[in-house]
């Protein structure tokens, strides 16, 4: 048989997950503690849990509109309205998306242009990179400073603009640091899209899940609506991430060329989870609320405690996630981690798979019980004594 020709070069460039490599050795494992897989374990509100069963019974196994749902479209750009006061038209400039995930491949394919410049601010979420490389864009990722909360520093990024630069590519809330940015610095960073003609694509997942103050999304700075793609979803503040629904909000232009995408290759997101979507808006805000309150208490239990064990862990603003420094072990994220877990059975991700700048620390999610967080404390102070 003759050789193949060769893969994807692009493809083959690109290592597998970090995060999925220890949540796989873990799942092996008899009795570990897993703060590693950035899930809710809550369950899904019980109404979109039955407003999804009434629509399978009902016959929502067909395709949707391309767009999706229009009363869930619509719903959105209302709670994005009432919310934040970022005003979108449901009919062309919203799209429903199979999750975040898509909503952001989408948003690089028909932004980009082979060679383009992506900058990512890091440590960042493990995807980010790999999607603008995938998009046949170019990443450049620029280190953030822990110092400073990983803020968005327009100085640091500016530095990195070159004439090749399309975009800045972000989350807010953050995984992994659990960094919120504030008004005044997304109002910068608008600024710094404004002189220099580029995009500002804003992963907004994390937004219900703020413990400071209120989210800011990026298009509600001055002068960034024209020019940012807000990424939103269901899967973290309904505890909805198996049902794979997001939404992407974009001026109508670039909204129309996902759309295109869109329709040749997912076509839709699930039918019954777009109702189930649409139900939880409806209905769960109370859990919505419940939720948050109690990750708040875990939070400051967790990082306190961590800091306690001279782990420094400053509070996150947002998310479900603690980016403790390890540095005082002497050990390397890779070897905190994998020691962690074989001594101690407890699974925490490296730092450097969000980012070279991401060694020595390490992520963990507190997306579990209380009694879980304190016993995985009480293992770390062993396994770093």
């Amino acid at each position: 048989m003759p050789p193949l020709k060769p893969f994807s070069e692009i493809v083959r460039a690109v290592p597998p997950s970090g995060i999925r490599k220890f949540f796989d050795l873990a799942q092996g494992m008899q009795g570990v503690i897993s703060l590693g897989v950035g899930e809710p374990d809550f369950p899904t509100p019980w109404s979109a849990r039955e407003a999804a069963i009434h629509a399978l019974e009902h016959g929502a196994t067909t395709y949707t509109s391309n767009s999706g749902l229009l009363a869930l479209r619509e719903a959105v750009c209302t709670d994005l309205a009432d919310r934040y006061g970022v005003r979108y038209r449901a009919e062309d400039e919203c799209l429903i998306t199979s999750g975040v995930s898509e909503g952001l491949d989408l948003t690089l394919r028909a932004l980009l242009n082979p060679g383009d410049e992506v900058i990512v601010p890091e440590p960042c979420y493990v995807a980010y990179a790999p999607c603008v490389a995938f998009a046949g864009g170019t990443p450049v990722p620029v280190a953030l400073d822990p110092a400073e909360a990983y803020r968005l520093d327009p100085v640091r990024i500016g530095a990195a603009v070159t004439e090749r630069t399309k975009a800045v590519l972000f989350g807010s809330p953050s995984n992994p640091t659990g960094s919120a940015q504030s008004a005044s610095d997304l109002a910068a960073m608008a600024a710094l899209a404004v002189s220099h003609d580029l995009w500002l694509l804003s992963d907004e997942i994390y937004d219900r899940l703020t413990y400071h103050g209120t989210h800011t999304p990026a298009s509600a700075a001055p002068g960034a609506w024209e020019r940012t793609v807000l990424l939103g979803g269901f899967s973290k503040s309904y505890a909805m991430t198996g049902w794979r629904v997001g939404y992407v909000c974009a001026p109508e232009p670039l909204a129309q060329l996902m759309h295109r995408i869109h329709q040749y290759t997912m076509l839709c997101a699930p039918h019954m989870s777009q109702v189930a979507a649409l139900e939880a808006m409806r209905t769960a805000q109370d859990d919505v609320e419940e939720m948050v309150a109690d990750y708040d208490r875990r939070r400051r239990l967790f990082a306190k405690g961590l800091d306690e064990l001279g782990l420094t862990c400053p509070e996150p603003g947002g998310a479900f996630y603690v980016f403790p420094s390890i540095r005082s072990t002497g050990m390397t994220s890779q070897e905190f981690a994998e020691g962690l877990l074989e001594q101690e059975k407890v699974a925490v991700v490296p730092g450097d798979v969000f980012g070279p700048s991401g060694d020595g620390h390490v992520r963990c999610s507190y997306a579990t019980a209380l009694p879980q967080l304190e016993q995985a404390l009480e293992r770390i102070a062993r396994f770093i004594a």
